[in-house]
């Protein structure tokens, strides 16, 4: 390239959109091509772009989450104000609910000068860039002012234990959580609660079914809409094509506990006829409306959000008859939040865990408690999603869960994910028996791949197809699907019950041979890697759960990567071996033994041997492995059959 060096580029996330693995992505492009880059890493308000869009040459805004009229609303009056007309916008990712079509010219009117509505690989951005500041001089360096506007790492004594929370700080605090929004009152009578939800569907019990061996692993649709009548429509129809458990998918403004900002999107949608919420908002809806729903679907419900402050969000979901909640202090945190301390987040979900003990001590309701082990969904080893599993589901059972789900992402080496998903069961269960626990139910979540996907109806139908068989090969509870829709945009009805479809012929289809020695010789490599990762949290936390899990973090014993979190190092990297297992390419500071980390070395040389990339370009093999599926550049789904 050509382009004059040193130009400055300011890139960040808006809104209640957490997804950094792309951000992450070009970030890494631009220094390599010389740009000065000032990261801000998600969840910016527009604000905080303006405000230093004058020292940038130009400005990229990501936005993922289909909410982009909402967050840029106000962006042509605050450009007039500041007049920063030597600066270019961009802006790019999913921008409207739906395909986008058609948006690229709203965006392009509120006075951007570049909007991608689709995907857009790095090639494309960085010959885009190259034209646009061809005679462009660059903006003088202020690193200084930039860092200033940058949230610090904030370490204070962590008060957190294990302890069980204490029944008079219990209730002192559900005061102040059903009181934090208008609907939360219809969640006050415990009792009541327990009289209804015991007469509801149990996710627990549909899954000790299928661990028992009586019934084929679950398959679990996402769905979440707007409106109540939309969503028993969709829970409807899942019912009729034979899925046995359901979840609402909560919108993002929700997730970031904008009661308000949905009220006013229902409000504002409603009138103008044209929803644009990307979720089912459960607690703007209520109690009532909830317990309608399930009342009329009769299925096990679940609540799949990511949160950041769950419980008002778990308390109307079981007054509402959900039996199923999922997130943990970890995965619902460092993969979506950027400045979210550790110990506040451990704090909140015990809340949500000692609600969900209560209702089993008091009225003998076994409500199951779900770990989002995805993390960040790309490129994750094996190891880290099974540590931050057992470690927030000893937290759980430390105020009375009796029923945890543990979730992986599928990666798509079937030998991996294969001894991964028996790895998450089996260690779980070693340490809960060694621990004296030994009425607490162990379920594993299988989620399809959950990182881009192929284009390619063809290739999108493959993946699910063959992502169920590796599911059910690996003794998986229950199974998330995706659909063939996934590249295109928010999948529809349709595409749901396509997704459905071939998913149940896929768990059906479960009788592919497995060469069991190697899935042994990578239980093996995991088993060592967990072990190592969780005796170092564990220690530095002077046996304390809690504590363990913020000084690990602290001193980067554990390290997911593609974190958006300032309290995550960011060190630890990853990439695909010559046979497509993930593997580490850094293991930054995680206390894994040298033999282990040779092991690694060793397979991405083997990787290396067959292209011109030394480790100093690392990160293009890491760009390679992401943009690989959706790009399509692969010749079977897994890579390893």
């Amino acid at each position: 390239m050509n382009v004059k060096r040193g130009h400055t580029i300011l890139l960040g996330g808006i809104g209640g959109d957490s997804h950094s693995v792309g951000l992450s992505i070009l970030r890494q492009s631009l220094l390599m091509n010389n740009y000065r880059v000032h990261y801000m890493g998600t969840q910016n308000r527009l604000e905080d772009f303006i405000q230093v869009a004058g020292l940038a040459n130009v400005v990229m805004i990501s936005s993922m989450d289909g909410h982009s009229r909402y967050y840029l609303r106000e962006f042509p009056k605050l450009l007039r104000e500041r007049n920063s007309a030597h600066t270019l916008w961009y802006l790019g990712g999913n921008l409207h609910i739906g395909n986008g079509s058609g948006y690229e010219k709203y965006f392009l009117e509120l006075g951007f000068n570049r909007v991608f509505v689709k995907f857009v690989d790095v090639c494309t951005v960085l010959q885009t860039l190259e034209r646009d500041l061809k005679d462009v001089t660059p903006m003088p360096e202020c690193s200084s002012l930039m860092g200033k506007l940058q949230p610090s790492r904030i370490y204070l004594p962590s008060p957190v234990t294990d302890d069980v929370l204490a029944s008079d700080v219990f209730e002192r605090d559900r005061c102040e959580v059903l009181e934090s929004w208008k609907t939360g009152y219809r969640a006050k009578d415990f009792y009541a609660n327990a009289e209804f939800l015991s007469r509801q569907p149990s996710f627990a019990a549909a899954q000790a079914l299928v661990n028992a061996g009586r019934a084929p692993a679950m398959i679990q649709p996402r769905s979440g809409v707007a409106l109540p009548d939309q969503q028993l429509s969709l829970f409807k129809a899942f019912k009729r094509v034979g899925v046995q458990v359901l979840s609402y998918q909560v919108d993002s403004l929700t997730r970031n506990n904008n009661y308000a900002g949905v009220e006013e999107a229902l409000r504002e949608n409603g009138m103008a006829g044209n929803m644009t919420i990307n979720g089912f908002p459960v607690v703007n809806h209520g109690v009532p409306c909830l317990q309608r729903i399930i009342s009329e679907v009769s299925v096990p419900l679940q609540t799949r959000h990511s949160t950041r402050d769950p419980r008002l969000l778990a308390e109307i979901s079981y007054a509402g008859g959900v039996t199923s909640f999922e997130g943990g202090a970890i995965c619902y945190n460092v993969p979506y939040y950027k400045d979210y301390p550790l110990d506040e987040s451990i704090k909140a979900w015990q809340y949500v865990d000692r609600l969900t003990g209560l209702y089993y001590e008091r009225f003998g309701i076994r409500l199951d408690r779900e770990f989002f082990g995805t993390l960040t969904a790309t490129l994750i080893p094996p190891s880290l999603a099974i540590v931050v599993n057992i470690l927030e589901a000893l937290l759980a059972i430390r105020q009375g869960v009796r029923c945890v789900s543990l979730g992986y992402a599928e990666q798509g080496h079937r030998i991996q994910d294969i001894a991964a998903m028996r790895m998450l069961r089996c260690l779980m269960e070693e340490i809960i028996r060694r621990l004296g626990y030994h009425d607490v139910q162990v379920n594993t979540v299988f989620q399809q791949y959950m990182a881009a996907f192929p284009e390619s109806q063809a290739r999108a139908e493959e993946l699910i197809h063959q992502s169920a068989i590796t599911a059910s090969l690996s003794g998986a509870t229950r199974v998330i699907v995706k659909t063939p829709a996934e590249a295109s945009g928010i999948p529809g009805l349709e595409d749901n019950l396509r997704g459905i479809s071939l998913a149940m012929s896929g768990v059906a289809a479960a009788h592919t041979p497995i060469d069991e020695t190697r899935v042994a010789e990578e239980c093996v490599i995991i088993r060592r890697e967990v072990e190592a990762i969780l005796d170092s949290v564990l220690l530095c936390g002077g046996g304390s759960v809690a504590q363990g899990i913020v000084e690990g973090f602290r001193r980067g014993f554990l390290d997911i990567p593609f974190s958006p979190s300032i309290y995550n190092r960011g060190a630890v990297m990853t990439a695909r071996d010559r046979d497509g297992a993930v593997r580490f390419l850094s293991f930054g500071n995680l206390q894994v033994e040298p033999e282990v980390q040779e092991f690694h070395r060793s397979k991405m040389s083997e990787r290396r041997a067959g292209g011109l990339l030394s480790e100093k370009q690392n990160y293009l093999l890491v760009e390679q492995d992401v943009l690989q599926i959706p790009r399509g550049l692969y010749e079977r789904w897994p890579f390893s059959l």
